[in-house]
């Protein structure tokens, strides 16, 4: 098992070419995947596959994730200065239309949303121009269509744009600084059961470290000491290498759109390596 994890953010869009803007990125992505023979699956699977939960053939496979959790991931919208853009799970709506759901019949997106309702409204504030786009409305929904799941990325990002000092006098704007169990309760365990209750029955199994960020303490000790805590499977990190059977589950590897590839031919050739 050699499985490319690719990620993506929404909320990046400075213009409308491939290297400036993930949704078009993600579109053209998801024909080129296809055309190269590849099987997009659920970034679940691939997980399994690491744990031992299961036994399934991933050669061959690709898992698509995004980061940050605003509603671009979902809704098509009219953003300032660059147009309408089709949402990430649109996309992925017209791909099917476009080469037939036996193309990629597991076609599949991982959603990495922030907990926290007032962090999310200082950062939609703060980035994204304060039009309410960082919003939970749309996480069910997405959760129930099949085509989606919406899994932990904190309860707060530690973001720097939050008042300072954070949880347990934390300072902001870093993720290695969740150093100890009541900071790491309340950024993973919280944001754990906030996600949950809001897209019941289905449930979150999967962290993404903020800022890419792999505290030693949450890889090392949290996550495998204290899971009936925070209910988490695996966490992802950004080491630009294929997921295989020897990876640390606390530590899974994935490529950056407009970080690790900013081409097509660029993502060529880490698909590719990755067979």
């Amino acid at each position: 098992m050699r499985v490319p994890v690719l990620a993506y953010h929404a909320t990046n869009v400075s213009g409308n070419d491939y290297a400036s803007n993930d949704h078009l990125a993600f579109a053209a992505d998801l024909r080129l995947i296809d055309d190269l023979d590849l099987r997009i699956v659920p970034l679940q699977w691939v997980v399994e596959q690491v744990i031992g939960a299961a036994d399934r053939d991933l050669a061959g496979c690709v898992a698509l994730t995004c980061d940050d959790g605003s509603a671009l991931d979902f809704f098509d919208i009219e953003y300032p200065q660059h147009g309408l853009q089709r949402s990430l799970y649109h996309c992925m709506l017209d791909f099917v239309a476009e080469r037939g759901p036996a193309a990629q019949p597991d076609l599949h997106l991982t959603s990495f949303v922030i907990a926290s309702a007032q962090a999310r409204e200082q950062m939609d504030a703060d980035s994204l121009f304060g039009r309410g786009w960082m919003g939970d409305d749309w996480w069910h929904a997405a959760a129930a269509s099949g085509l989606m799941a919406i899994e932990n990325h904190s309860w707060d990002h530690n973001h720097p744009c939050l008042p300072s000092p954070g949880i347990d006098g934390m300072p902001r704007g870093s993720f290695l600084d969740v150093d100890n169990l009541a900071r790491a309760d309340a950024e993973i365990a919280a944001a754990t059961r906030f996600i949950n209750a809001c897209i019941a029955p289905q449930r979150a199994k999967i962290f993404c470290y903020p800022f890419g960020h792999v505290a030693g303490y949450l890889r090392d000790e949290y996550f495998p000491r204290f899971m009936e805590s925070h209910g988490m499977l695996a966490a992802m990190g950004d080491g630009a290498t294929p997921v295989t059977h020897t990876s640390n589950r606390w530590n899974l590897p994935r490529h950056i759109c407009g970080w690790h590839w900013k081409s097509p031919e660029a993502l060529r050739e880490i698909l590719q390596a990755c067979r």
